[in-house]
Order: structure tokens, then C-alpha cells, then sequence
């Protein structure tokens, strides 16, 4: 299919500019709309911002009226400066937006979420994680990609000296994340990005998880 129109949330951060990039370079998609919280300038032709009320994306329902709907959000408690902000971002905000896809009928959702995903961990990150994949499977849309990376390498407007450390020492240890221990190993945001363009150009219906050893696999397809 060509012609195809895009709307992209949280395309700022470390994925969502490679993602801005990837089908923006695309002969597929005539369109592509970017929702952000500020004002911010977009060079590629192909891209239309919006500011937008995260609290109120009910008011944007015709934003969604789009082929594929990609979701990128994503901060830190640090940013944040509490788990109720956290995960008012990387939940709320995420759960809105896939009703809103859903109401629109969407063909594709595809959405970042993390390794180790799961509502009952003992970690209050992976549990909000873990919450959204599992509210996202009772919405019943069409197509739901869901994409969980280990760490991610690439260049973020804000500096995380935990990640960029540990990003290093697994760059530096990369031979040793091998067999078994290969879904560990970090990845750079540019195939993350790849991947979720990839994954929209399928016929896959239903509900589908990718870690990162398939998610760098899936990169190389697009």
C-alpha cells in the first residue's frame, strides 16, 4: 500500500527521531503527523507538527485518522519527579492514545514498551510497562506491534549518565552477550526505528511482541 499516512507521539526522543527520519524517507507514506508538547520545527517535508494537551487528546481525535499510529513516549522518574507523573506519561498517555487509534480504526499501532515488561515485577518500571502491553491486548485493535528493546544507544536531548555508562560498558561488551544471553544486549536506537517502520509494512494482524534480538533482525527488512 502507498499513500500511506502516519501519526507519530513522543517524536523527539532517542527512537522518535529516528523514526521521524525512517518514513520520512519513505515513498510509502504521503504524510506524516507529529504530536508534541512544545512548539518545535520539523526539517523533513513530509512532517506536520502539532502542540497538543496530553490531558485532553480527546480534542485531537481527527489527528488519528491515520494508516498507522506510532507510540514513542517515554521519560524518567527523574524527569518526571514521581511515579504518579511517570506513569501518567508512559501509561495514561499511552492507553489514551490507543483508544483514540482504536476509534479511528487504525490499521497499525505499534508502541515501545521495554525489556522485562510485566505487571507483576517487583520493579515499579517494568510493572508500568507490563501494565500497558496488557491493557493493550483487551482494546482489540486491528494490529498492535509491541517492541521491547533493552537498553537503548543513541543521542537523547537530555543526558542520562546511568544509560550512557552502562550503554557503553555493553557496546564495549557486545561479543559477550551472545546465545542465551543475546536479548540483553543493547541497541541502538536507529534499529529500534527501523524495526517499527518494518513491522508496519506487514499484513500482521492481532498481537505481536518483538524483543531486541528480533527487533534487530527485523530492522534489516525495512
Amino acid at each position: 500500500m502507498t499513500n500511506k499516512t502516519a501519526l507519530i507521539l513522543g517524536a523527539t526522543g532517542v527512537v522518535g527521531t529516528q523514526l521521524v527520519k525512517e518514513i520520512s524517507n519513505s515513498k510509502i507514506y504521503k504524510e506524516i503527523h507529529l504530536l508534541t508538547r512544545r512548539e518545535m520545527k520539523f526539517p523533513e517535508p513530509k512532517c506536520t507538527g502539532h502542540v497538543v494537551d496530553f490531558e485532553n487528546l480527546s480534542k485531537y481525535a481527527d489527528l488519528f485518522n491515520v494508516t498507522d499510529v506510532f507510540i514513542c513516549l517515554g521519560t524518567t522518574i527523574k524527569n518526571a519527579k514521581s511515579k504518579e507523573a511517570f506513569r501518567k506519561v508512559d501509561y495514561d498517555y499511552v492507553i489514551e492514545a490507543a483508544k483514540m487509534a482504536k476509534a479511528s480504526d487504525v490499521e497499525k499501532l505499534l508502541v515501545i514498551t521495554a525489556m522485562g515488561a510485566d505487571s507483576k515485577s517487583k520493579f515499579f518500571y517494568s510493572r508500568v510497562k507490563g501494565d500497558v502491553e496488557g491493557t493493550l491486548q483487551h482494546l482489540k485493535l486491528n494490529s498492535v506491534q509491541i517492541f521491547r528493546p533493552s537498553l537503548l544507544i543513541g543521542e537523547r536531548k537530555e543526558f542520562r549518565a546511568g544509560e550512557k555508562i552502562s550503554g557503553m560498558l555493553s557496546s564495549f561488551a557486545k561479543f559477550l552477550f551472545v546465545g542465551p544471553l543475546r536479548p540483553y544486549r543493547a541497541i541502538e536506537a536507529n534499529k529500534v526505528a527501523a524495526a517499527m517502520y518494518a513491522a508496519a509494512q506487514t499484513t500482521a494482524r492481532g498481537y505481536h511482541f518483538y524483543n531486541s534480538d528480533e527487533i534487530e533482525k527485523f530492522a534489516t527488512k525495512r
